[in-house]
């Protein structure tokens, strides 16, 4: 099995980068790929221009070795420890793995692209990759290429290690939630135990990120909220005619619906200020009707850069 024989599984990708942000993220990853009909896929980028630290071991046989943790290169004592932290977390154990070490070329660079698939016996699998692109950004979204992921997870951490920029930074993770064509959550204090607050505008594009995560929601198991937001007092009936309208179409699949909150006033400093609460805000890209296009213009990623806590683009 490798990453392109297993498109019609439930796909998760976490990007690490060391930070503790990072690592929290992972730990909602493992709950929601827990399934034996999930993947987990632990990527780090390390641009073409970062030095390589083998200790004074030709590359080659760095190559060879460094997926043993037996020497420091770039970006393997992350991976190592998200390893590490599956095992702990019960979603690598129980089970004899299966272990295969992938090399792919790259231009340029003497390192290249390096993997390592960790399959059981249910066909699970769990990939830790090593890969070489000319930005983090650009790797991330070349890495969706070869896998087609139904969610990235990325860690709003404050620095990236070792590198000038971070996921918070719009060349980041701004890029990633507008190019990839998944859903992407941008973690930031992810506590996985309050739930989701799924945003909705009544149109049929926001209704179908609400079954959507509604569905991702319920493979870790976390609680749903709906909240709309009227842009005042004569637009309130039709925020509760959208709560109603997404919550009717989430109990007929089963799904029930914790809570529903309605604002009325600016949709970015109602769903900032309602987002502490829960666990991640959840918004979709962009909407053509519904509620006075509720989320006109880039709403959704002022939502993303000035939320306090995570945040899911949901496609």
């Amino acid at each position: 099995m490798n990453e392109q024989d297993a498109q019609d599984r439930f796909r998760i990708l976490v990007c690490l980068d060391g930070s503790d942000e990072c690592y929290q993220s992972l730990k909602y990853a493992a709950k929601l790929g827990s399934g034996v009909d999930a993947d987990i896929v632990l990527l780090y980028v390390r641009p073409t221009d970062q030095g390589l630290r083998s200790g004074g071991l030709q590359v080659r046989v760095a190559r060879e070795n460094m997926l043993k943790w037996g020497i420091e290169l770039p970006g393997i004592q992350y991976l190592k420890k998200g390893r590490d932290m599956l095992k702990d977390l019960g979603v690598m154990s129980g089970e004899e793995w299966k272990e295969e070490v992938v090399h792919t070329d790259v231009d340029g660079d003497p390192l290249g692209d390096n993997k390592i698939n960790y399959v059981n016996e249910q066909g699970k699998m769990v990939v830790l990759k090593l890969k070489v692109a000319t930005d983090i950004a650009t790797g991330i979204l070349e890495q969706w290429e070869l896998g087609e992921y139904d969610i990235i997870i990325l860690g709003a951490s404050s620095r990236w290690k070792g590198m000038a920029r971070s996921f918070w930074d719009p060349a980041v993770a701004e890029k990633v939630a507008v190019h990839a064509p998944c859903s992407v959550l941008v973690a930031r204090d992810l506590d996985i135990g309050h739930g989701h607050l799924i945003c909705t505008d009544g149109s049929d594009e926001s209704m179908e990120m609400v079954r959507r995560d509604a569905v991702l929601a319920s493979r870790c198991e976390c609680p749903v909220s709906l909240m709309s937001v009227a842009l005042d007092v004569e637009d309130e009936p039709k925020a509760k005619e959208n709560i109603a309208k997404a919550e009717k179409m989430l109990n007929e699949l089963g799904i029930e619906v914790e809570e529903t909150i309605i604002r009325t006033g600016n949709p970015v400093e109602e769903i900032i200020e309602a987002g502490p609460n829960y666990s991640l805000i959840v918004i979709s890209e962009s909407s053509k009707s519904g509620l006075q296009r509720f989320f006109m213009g880039s709403v959704a990623f002022k939502v993303m850069e000035n939320a306090h806590n995570s945040v899911l683009v949901a496609r």
